[in-house]
């Protein structure tokens, strides 16, 4: 069974962590947001499941819908926000060589957290 991780913007759940890749299901509030943030060991792979999706990649706003996939090359600052009055959800694919929580810098967290953490 997977353990369900609560932050103050939702939740994620690990469904896959290899060596190869890490895989969550995320799950952002209605008016909620993950912090301004970028990777330097791994990108990341969104795909929409549910709801809508305000995305900021490198400081460009993009509306992503249910189906859509968003490409965050490492080093990319990136944010996702939920600006709708139901759950959005995606699943979150990471490639690289480092999975950590750690490998989070966040440039703007609305939640008081520090840099490297979660």
């Amino acid at each position: 069974m997977n353990y369900i991780e609560e932050r103050p913007w939702g939740s994620f759940e690990n469904l896959l962590d290899e060596e190869y890749c890490k895989v969550k299901r995320i799950i952002v509030k209605p008016e909620q947001r993950l912090s301004y943030q970028y990777h330097h060991e791994r990108t990341e792979h969104w795909v929409i499941v549910q709801g809508e999706a305000l995305v900021i990649l490198d400081d460009e706003e993009y509306i992503f819908h249910k189906g859509m996939v968003v490409e965050i090359p490492v080093g990319t600052k990136h944010r996702v926000e939920n600006k709708f009055d139901k759950d959005l959800i995606f699943i979150e694919t990471q490639t690289g060589i480092y999975f950590g929580e750690d490998d989070i810098v966040r440039i703007e967290d609305d939640y008081g957290r520090n840099k490297n953490e979660d």
